[in-house]
Parts: structure tokens; C-alpha cells; sequence
């Protein structure tokens, strides 16, 4: 599969991170890869390489609305509440297990723009909460499952 802008293939390209990533002392024991706004699905292979130390955000409460256009999503369901997800990447789109979440409420004249907004918002705030989780060492994965202490 060829990735946008990159003349090679997906594992390709995801080589090439991987040599960078490597470069800066981020390995399997080592390091965390933060995802935003990356919108394409990585390889298996990196996926596994860095398990349980990539995490991604996505602008639903995951497990519902997964992809693009979430907000969009949510309007059309009639969703009452929305939000946003932080968690670990794996080989699937927004599968992975959940680290945290923060719930926004839907309101009847709420726009995919105004939702957005207010999503958005949530995002800045617990992404960094996440990634402070992480550095100390406070979320522990069993399965699906993750555990913050």
C-alpha cells in the first residue's frame, strides 16, 4: 500500500519513523510515540514494535464513532453526550485500549463546527493528562483493559 506523498510502502515509510524514533532514544522498552492528527493506520509491524507505547486521540467516546468525521457521526446518531478518547494504538481504527476520556454535552442546536470546538477543547486538556500518566508510569494494560493508579 503506498502512503500519501512517500514513494515506498507503508512498512516502508513506517521504517523510516521507526530509524527516527530510534534516533531519539524512543524504543520498545523506551520512550512513548504521541499521535495527533496522524491519519493514517500504521503498520502492523510498528504497532507491534512500540505496543502499549503509542497513544493516539480521537474526537468520540470509543468506542462509538470510530473514523473520520466523528462529530459529524455523533449529530447524525442524535447523541445526547460526545467527547474524546486517548488511547493506545494497536492494529485496528481506534481500537485500542482506552487511557482516558472527557464527555461534552450535545446540545440541540450544536453544528459539527461548535461541537468540534468544544471537543477540541477537551482534547487539549487531557492529552497532556495522559501523556503525565504514562511518564509516570501510572497506566498499566491487561488485554483491552487499562488501569490508572
Amino acid at each position: 500500500m503506498k502512503v500519501k506523498g512517500f514513494k515506498g510502502t507503508r512498512w516502508q515509510y513506517d521504517k523510516k519513523v521507526i530509524s527516527i524514533l530510534t534516533k531519539y532514544g524512543v524504543t520498545q522498552k523506551n520512550g512513548l510515540v504521541c499521535l495527533a492528527g496522524f491519519m493514517r493506520i500504521i503498520s502492523p509491524e510498528f504497532v507491534k514494535k512500540y505496543k502499549n507505547r503509542i497513544i493516539n486521540i480521537h474526537p468520540a467516546l470509543l468506542p462509538a464513532f470510530p473514523g473520520l468525521d466523528s462529530q459529524k457521526q455523533a449529530l447524525e446518531y442524535g447523541a445526547k453526550y460526545s467527547g474524546c478518547t486517548v488511547h493506545f494504538v494497536d492494529s485496528g481504527m481506534d481500537t485500542g485500549p482506552v487511557i482516558i476520556q472527557a464527555i461534552v454535552k450535545v446540545k440541540e442546536n450544536d453544528t459539527v463546527e461548535s461541537l468540534s470546538k468544544k471537543i477540541l477543547k477537551e482534547e487539549h486538556r487531557i492529552y497532556p493528562e495522559a501523556v503525565n500518566l504514562f511518564a509516570r508510569k501510572k497506566i498499566k494494560v491487561t488485554k483491552r483493559k487499562t488501569v490508572i493508579s
